[in-house]
């Protein structure tokens, strides 16, 4: 059985490799969505790659994703912190979510410190770079099959 995962990211996320280098890295979110593909394909899986700084469009997708997609990693960037119609839609689309975050949210300013996704999640991948979508198409692996 073929598996398909949606790889969501939020705003500013489409200024990766440009926006402030020393903490979210020299990646673009092409290099991100080019190696998210490249491990899905390794282990099986249809990757789709969506970024948008439209908090609408995320609902929508999220929505369009309820049994269409076997998981969700999401990179909700600032909507993480702010978003409770986000977790609402996670929570509708009854998919198994990966939450993802290039920088370590702990150890930045107390207003990234709360996630209304990882209520949702499954698991959080914080702090390991843009290596953390692989991580997470990684243990979908392990989850799906």
């Amino acid at each position: 059985m073929s598996h398909t995962l949606l790889v969501l990211n939020g705003p500013n996320l489409n200024m990766l490799g440009k926006r402030e280098p020393t903490v979210y890295g020299h990646e673009t979110l092409a290099d991100v969505q080019a190696m998210c593909e490249r491990v899905g394909t390794e282990l099986g899986f249809t990757v789709e790659c969506h970024q948008t700084n439209h908090e609408g469009v995320m609902i929508d997708w999220i929505h369009q994703a309820r049994g269409r997609v076997s998981g969700i990693v999401i990179n909700p960037g600032a909507w993480t912190h702010t978003s409770v119609a986000i977790h609402d839609a996670l929570i509708a689309a009854e998919i198994p979510v990966l939450e993802v975050h290039i920088s370590n949210v702990h150890k930045r300013e107390a207003f990234r410190h709360h996630s209304y996704v990882s209520l949702v999640a499954v698991g959080v991948i914080a702090g390991f770079g843009t290596h953390g979508y692989a991580l997470a198409i990684q243990h979908f692996a392990k989850l799906l099959k």
